[in-house]
């Protein structure tokens, strides 16, 4: 009788066992694909701003700037890329507060559609021609509300792939958050392309450049319905009990853990600088500076950005087996020792060349990149964690990428030579590798 109930028990004990499986695999697919949208979505609203702050803004919005002096104009209208970043750490703060009140997937989806309309708003601004200051000053708030509202969006996303995943796949699960970068830039450059080939480049830069940002509330429309059916699950509630019990004021976070949020700033200023040499300021520098034809330059753009997401996915898994700041060190000192080759590469005029590039950055670029998630979460106690890992990456886009492409303007106008560029990027992989040797080796060991 025993032998039988016992049978019973292990036969009934199995199904349920199958079940919590099938249902742990289904939920871990259900937050890694919410995790992709928002950040690929997200990204692509950047990044068709980084194109045509490159390629129109400086003529078009910042036109007096330009009469006498081009070299300001686009140096300024770099500086409008850059200025969202600044308040980057203040959306993070209010959608962290207002997400712990109301619940994280209402600020999540709220974050998602204000992004989208503040760019869609951006393909319908006249220019200064039409309405005179009020153009730049219209472009620079939406601006600002782009990167108000994407402040909430990397941290949530990065943390619920990590904290979900098995323990030796925390830097594969990881790496979905950060392919929406490259995802994000290859949805941008096609769009552009297709544009590009169908109306002509001089009818692109005129007016057409508008349509990719109309198509942004398209875009907002598809994550929101994804997002909807994931909101069904646990998961949005789990990210708010996180959020809960992980945040700390800013003052709080910052009296305390000052030092945690700028070494986690510093080892990644110098990817996010280098990353967008190739998101803005190359395509721009190739088209405008080097007279390179314009869809060349995307389609290597497109294959670059194809590149680093199979690579960022390959890093993030790798950073499993040999570490976090491991995986950092060895894509830093790549980046170190190439980026002035890179730049003569460029610099000779060959779009070939031009494209090898390119893709000569993006070993270091996600070796460096990919793991982020993983090792932030594992940098971070969870008391502190997802205010802390906020923090730790605006901060780290506000010394790496904010202003990376106007600083290259700057420096191109003073030397004359790209390799000047190189230099300043080389002192940025230098200070993140100094860091990344106070650091850990045994973060991907650690327990959550």
């Amino acid at each position: 009788m025993s032998n039988t109930s016992t049978t019973n028990e292990a036969s009934n004990s199995a199904t349920p066992g199958v079940a919590t499986k099938d249902r742990s695999t289904a939920e871990e697919r259900r937050i890694l694909k919410a995790t992709l949208v928002g950040t690929t979505i997200e990204w692509y609203d950047f990044f068709i701003y980084a194109q045509a702050a490159g390629l129109v803004f400086g003529t078009q919005f910042f036109a007096p700037l330009g009469e006498n002096n081009p070299t300001l104009a686009q140096v300024i209208s770099w500086a409008s890329l850059g200025i969202s970043f600044l308040f980057r750490p203040l959306g993070a703060a209010v959608a962290g507060h207002l997400g712990d009140r109301y619940g994280r997937k209402k600020i999540l989806a709220a974050t998602l559609i204000l992004m989208g309309l503040a760019t869609c708003l951006i393909g319908f601004l006249p220019t200064y021609s039409s309405i005179g200051i009020a153009a730049p000053i219209l472009l620079v708030l939406l601006r600002i509300l782009q990167g108000f509202s994407a402040g909430g969006e990397w941290g949530g996303a990065a943390l619920l792939a990590v904290e979900h995943a098995p323990k030796n796949k925390r830097g594969l699960f990881g790496s979905y958050p950060q392919i929406g970068v490259p995802l994000g830039l290859c949805a941008a450059t096609i769009v552009a392309l297709i544009m590009t080939l169908i109306v002509g480049v001089d009818t692109y830069m005129d007016w057409a450049w508008r349509i990719p940002f109309m198509l942004s509330i398209v875009l907002v429309v598809i994550g929101a319905i994804i997002r909807a059916r994931v909101s069904e699950s646990p998961v949005f509630e789990e990210i708010r009990e996180m959020a809960h019990e992980s945040s700390a004021p800013l003052p709080e976070l910052m009296r305390n853990h000052s030092g945690l949020v700028l070494k986690a700033a510093l080892i990644f200023a110098a990817n996010n600088a280098c990353g967008y040499m190739i998101i803005s300021f190359m395509g721009s520098y190739g088209t405008k500076k080097l007279g390179m034809e314009q869809t060349h330059v995307f389609i290597w753009m497109i294959i670059a950005a194809l590149f680093w997401v199979v690579l960022t996915f390959w890093s993030g898994a790798i950073s499993d087996r040999i570490g976090r700041a491991q995986a950092f060190i060895i894509g830093y000192v790549l980046l170190l020792i190439l980026n002035i080759p890179v730049w003569l590469m460029i610099d000779t005029g060959s779009i070939w060349l031009f494209g090898l590039g390119m893709l000569a950055f993006i070993p270091g670029l996600a070796l460096s990149y990919g793991p982020q998630s993983a090792m932030y979460a594992e940098m971070f106690p969870r008391s502190i964690r997802f205010s802390g890992v906020s923090v730790g990456y605006a901060l780290g886009t506000i010394i790496g990428g904010a202003f990376a492409p106007m600083i290259a303007e700057m420096l191109l106008a003073t030397f004359h030579h790209s390799w000047s560029v190189g230099v300043y990027l080389m002192i940025l992989c230098a200070i993140s590798l100094v860091v990344l040797a106070f650091t850990p080796k045994d973060l991907h060991k650690r327990e959550l």
